[in-house]
């Protein structure tokens, strides 16, 4: 049958992105950006799109960018990209005068690569004035909508090829120190890899991570159906269209969602604009779970690490969750040689730790009899052998029977905290390991683990 539809020119033709936006056929440049400021970086861990469009009053952009790159580490910045995307295709001289003070403002770090600044040619754009109106929409706001739908797409394709994970931004936003290493963790930590998006702020677009190996499928989505509804809620659509069932009621459906659509709080991004990019709309939206430079915040920056624990968590309570700052563990029970452990990828060059055990609920579930304890990469070969021979870890350390090096106790508050000595080079892996079983619960509510400066 397949070879008679062949011979008879009805071959099967494969949806393409000039299914949905049929005049692109029209225009063979029209995916080429039609201004692009970019050292051609990629490989990164994490891509950070900034869709920005011109304001009627005061821009934010400037300042979205200042705050992004004051609250990233150095080592941070080497693996990451910030793509800015001005979305007004027939403005051009707009477009360049937003790039040349980008260029004015940050000259090290578009030089470096870190920042890239690209626009959209007016021909990716089909005639939206043609459009049919939905929704009971005005048509200014019809078209803003559909536009919005566009420059998000063609962002996302455009960073698709650039790193691991996308990250969603709007162009008014502060960000909390220390914000690109929790975001990764916490996707790095997710026990399970099924999730769809990750959120780091409650309001609009702001703060969703996406892996980019998803990002052609979901713009497929939204290109399918942009005449007909905002992006925000197409997003829900999607995942609606996943997993949910006619036969279930809305509590199922959500239960469902929120599988694949998993919240991080508190949000690390706060939203400062005052005028939307919608001509004479007023928004004063302002994230309730986004509390500054709480003390809180300090367990996220922990480096990257693979977790795992022989204590038993209590429900949801997981050590993933406390690594990456999301919730505390609460183990049931520790036992004689059960450990939490965090190994590493790549090793590094440690300066001190902070564990601190117990919270104001339940002041009793603290760790005792629990030894910290870290095994250093100079270390690793030689244990293979049988062989420790590191004389200044041998003098300052006591060893245990496996080669780990003991670095600190919990005292009686439950707190274990210490400093290590940067002669000991690159740790592989550190662990809490329990020397007797315990009489009650134990919850670990802080985990902060302090990375030397100038490791690199």
């Amino acid at each position: 049958m397949l070879t008679n539809l062949t011979r008879g020119g009805g071959g099967i033709e494969i949806p393409n992105i000039y299914h949905y936006l049929p005049h692109l056929s029209r225009h063979p440049t029209a995916l080429l950006p039609s201004y692009r400021l970019s050292q051609g970086r990629a490989g990164v861990s994490v891509v950070i799109g900034i869709p920005s469009v011109k304001r009627e009053r005061h821009s934010y952009l400037m300042e979205t960018l200042q705050s992004l790159i004051d609250n990233m580490k150095p080592w941070e910045q080497n693996d990451s990209l910030l793509v800015v995307m001005i979305a007004e295709p027939r403005d051009l001289a707009y477009v360049g005068s937003q790039a040349h003070e980008i260029k004015e403002r940050f000259p090290t770090e578009v030089t470096a690569g870190l920042i890239e600044v690209i626009s959209p040619p007016a021909t990716f754009y089909p005639d939206f004035d043609s459009m049919k109106e939905t929704l009971g929409d005005s048509k200014e706001r019809m078209k803003w909508r559909a536009k919005q739908c566009l420059d998000f797409s063609y962002l996302m394709l455009y960073a698709r090829t650039r790193g691991t994970y996308y990250v969603q931004l709007e162009d008014d936003i502060v960000a909390k120190p220390g914000y690109l290493s929790t975001m990764k963790g916490f996707a790095i930590n997710q026990k399970r890899q099924d999730w769809v998006l990750l959120e780091f702020s409650y309001l609009g677009f702001i703060g969703k991570l996406f892996k980019t190996s998803d990002l052609s499928s979901i713009v497929e989505f939204i290109l399918m159906f942009y005449k007909d509804k905002p992006i925000d809620w197409l997003l829900d659509h999607m995942l609606y269209v996943k997993v949910c069932s006619p036969d279930k009621d809305n509590r199922h459906c959500n239960r469902m969602k929120a599988e694949l659509r998993r919240r991080f709080k508190p949000s690390l991004f706060q939203h400062i604009g005052m005028h939307s990019s919608l001509r004479g709309k007023v928004q004063k939206l302002k994230d309730k779970d986004f509390r500054g430079k709480a003390k809180t915040q300090h367990i996220h920056l922990n480096p990257w690490a693979e977790v795992s624990t022989t204590i038993k968590a209590h429900q949801r309570f997981a050590l993933e969750g406390a690594y990456v700052g999301m919730d505390f563990f609460w183990g049931i029970f520790p036992k004689e040689g059960d450990t939490c452990t965090f190994k590493f990828t790549p090793p590094v060059l440690l300066e001190g730790f902070y564990f601190n055990s117990g919270n104001t609920e339940h002041p009793g579930d603290k760790f005792s009899n629990t030894r910290v304890e870290i095994l250093p990469t100079a270390h690793t070969d030689d244990i293979l052998n049988n062989i420790l021979t590191n004389e200044i870890s041998t003098h300052s350390y006591q060893q245990t029977d496996d080669g780990f090096l003991i670095v600190g106790q919990f005292n009686k508050q439950g707190v274990a905290e210490g400093k290590i000595s940067s002669s000991l080079g690159p740790v592989q892996v550190m662990r809490l390991h329990v020397l007797k079983k315990s009489e009650s619960w134990v919850i670990l509510s802080d985990i902060l683990i302090n990375v030397r400066q100038n490791r690199r």
